[in-house]
């Protein structure tokens, strides 16, 4: 078997390929040439993505847009400006400025309006050097259903509503003291029986470890592991495995660094969730709160002002 460049000239063949692979002792110098078999603990750029367009009641189209960080464990700050904008109808559409590891998808929509035509919406984000981009036109094939109306086959009757969420604004905070972050949230009981607990995906809950691969190649190789941080937030928690409801988790949308919540994903008791939140650099933050059922999400915002520690 012969592996072919776009041009049509033969790039490698599969015999010189599992060469390549099985050499133990040039590894590192193989894995130069196999870029897409490695995971990079940090170095690594932004790929934002556009999901598709779905049809708002209210009039017009909402473009669905999410992101991949292509490291496993560094977390990227970057700020709306010339490295994190849109290229029509104003730089800044609510794209984050903090960006998680791995993939994130629908993470947010930018609204369009209903003459909006054959025009595109382009998102670009510099990171380590490289600019990405994900471009957003209407058309017909991409057309999806509105992610926050749930999927129709798995709906229940009588319908499933997402829940309401309502976030109680917060004093500015100096550092180490921590915000208080509550949040207000309703639901219908849909759907009901007790909540799922999964397991995260194998290197998603922590960040990735020197195992040996196929070949004696080990992956990740290119980078030394991060140390831990408090302005990372990449080790995800499991939810509290107790019954049904709605339950509420907060990610650092904008902001100078991350932030360590506890808890970071909590069930709602008598309507109200309550998590704090630290912050390893002072500066201004926008956090967002999820409320879940399981099934449907609604989420809210608040501003949190972190201040430098008094001085001595």
């Amino acid at each position: 078997m012969r592996i072919f460049s776009s041009a049509g000239r033969p790039l490698v063949t599969a015999a010189a390929l599992a060469c390549l692979v099985g050499t133990a002792g040039a590894a590192g110098a193989q894995l130069e040439h196999l870029p897409w078999i490695l995971k990079y603990n940090s170095g690594q750029n932004i790929q934002p993505i556009f999901h598709g367009w779905s049809r708002n009641p209210a009039g017009g189209f909402d473009m669905h847009f999410g992101y991949l960080n292509r490291n496993y464990v560094e977390e990227l700050h970057v700020p709306v400006g010339p490295a994190n904008r849109f290229e029509s109808g104003g730089a800044d559409q609510g794209q984050p400025t903090w960006f998680r590891a791995r993939f994130h998808n629908f993470a947010f929509r930018v609204g369009v309006p209903a003459d909006w035509g054959d025009r595109e919406l382009v998102w670009s984000v510099t990171a380590h050097g490289k600019t990405d981009r994900a471009v957003a036109w209407l058309q017909p094939e991409w057309e999806i259903d509105d992610p926050a109306a749930g999927i129709a086959f798995l709906q229940t009757d009588p319908p499933n509503r997402p829940p309401s969420i309502a976030v109680s604004a917060v004093a500015p905070v100096a550092q180490p003291a921590a915000a208080t972050l509550t949040a207000e949230v309703g639901d219908d009981g849909l759907p009901a029986g007790p909540r799922e607990v999964r397991a995260l995906a194998v290197g998603q809950e922590t960040p990735p470890t020197l195992l040996p691969g196929p070949g004696a190649v080990q992956s990740p190789v290119n980078l030394p592991q991060l140390p831990a941080a408090p302005d990372r937030t990449t080790a995800r928690q499991l939810p509290d495995p107790r019954p049904e409801g709605v339950s509420v988790s907060w990610i650092v949308w904008r902001g100078p660094a991350g932030a360590v919540f506890e808890p970071v994903h909590s069930p709602a008791e008598n309507g109200r969730t309550t998590t704090t939140a630290r912050f390893a650099r002072p500066g201004a933050y926008v956090l967002r709160a999820t409320a879940t059922d399981r099934m449907l999400s609604a989420t809210a915002d608040v501003t949190v002002t972190v201040r430098a520690p008094p001085a001595q």
